[in-house]
Parts: structure tokens; C-alpha cells; sequence
């Protein structure tokens, strides 16, 4: 299925609002070796996101994505490369951390609570910062 339509399907049994969120990637926004054509769809996603929001809002509903950092999940497996991409992911992120599925898990819950209320149509990064470095550098800060 589409998100665009589980999400319709959803907001029929959703008659007080709620939230939604789906799982994206940074191959969305820049050229990833290896992920090619999962990037274009990702692109997609985020934009469907978007507009789903827009759809939605009225009825309260919330709609966002995740964009995460790699980690050791099965659809890293499946990426040529896919274990570098950690290594390279902790060196080149702001906090010299791997994605934790914990770091995840909260972003999902305070988007789906009510803490996460008027936040609609977002891509939230839990990628330890690596989206938003520019150069790597070895230099402590």
C-alpha cells in the first residue's frame, strides 16, 4: 500500500485525531552511495507527508516522518555497504554517536503524545546530527 492510502484508511477510524508517522532517510535530501532508487521514493514519502498533513489537519490529525540514522536493522542488510554506512555515520555526526533505536522510539512517542501537539507535516532527523554537519573534521569542539 501507499502511505498516502493507509493514511486515508486510517483517519476514517481516527474520528477524534490523532498522529501518524512514517520512516524515511536522508537519501531523501542527498545522494547516498548505494541507495539510488530508494532515495527517489523517500523523496516521494516526505512530499506525500506533506500534503497527507495538509489533508488531515482539519480533522486533527497529525502527520510526520522520522528520518533516521543507520542502524543495524534489516534494511541496512540490504544495502551494499550498509555496515560502513554506521562507522561513517558515527565519525561524521555531531555527536559522535550511532543512531540508537531508543532515540527513535522517543521521537515516536512525542510526536504520537500530546507533547507532540501542533507539530504536523514535519521530517524530524534522530541521526545523532550527522544531517545538518557540513565537512567532517577531526577537531575536538
Amino acid at each position: 500500500f501507499s502511505f498516502v492510502d493507509v493514511a486515508r484508511r486510517a483517519a476514517k477510524i481516527m474520528p477524534n485525531g490523532g498522529s501518524m508517522i512514517t520512516m524515511t532517510y536522508l537519501g531523501s535530501e542527498r545522494a547516498i552511495p548505494n541507495y539510488n532508487t530508494m532515495g527517489v521514493a523517500k523523496a516521494a514519502l516526505e512530499a506525500a507527508t506533506r500534503y497527507i498533513a495538509r489533508d488531515l489537519g482539519p480533522k486533527g490529525i497529525r502527520v510526520n516522518a522520522i528520518s533516521a540514522g543507520a542502524m543495524r536493522t534489516l534494511s541496512l542488510a540490504g544495502i551494499s555497504g550498509g555496515r560502513g554506512m554506521i562507522a561513517q555515520g558515527r565519525a561524521m555526526s555531531a555527536m559522535k554517536e550511532d543512531t540508537s533505536m531508543e532515540g527513535v522510539a522517543g521521537a515516536a512517542l512525542w510526536l504520537c503524545s500530546d507533547l507532540g501537539f501542533s507539530t504536523t507535516g514535519e521530517v524530524i532527523h534522530v541521526d545523532a546530527g550527522f544531517h545538518m554537519m557540513g565537512l567532517a573534521g577531526d577537531e575536538e569542539g
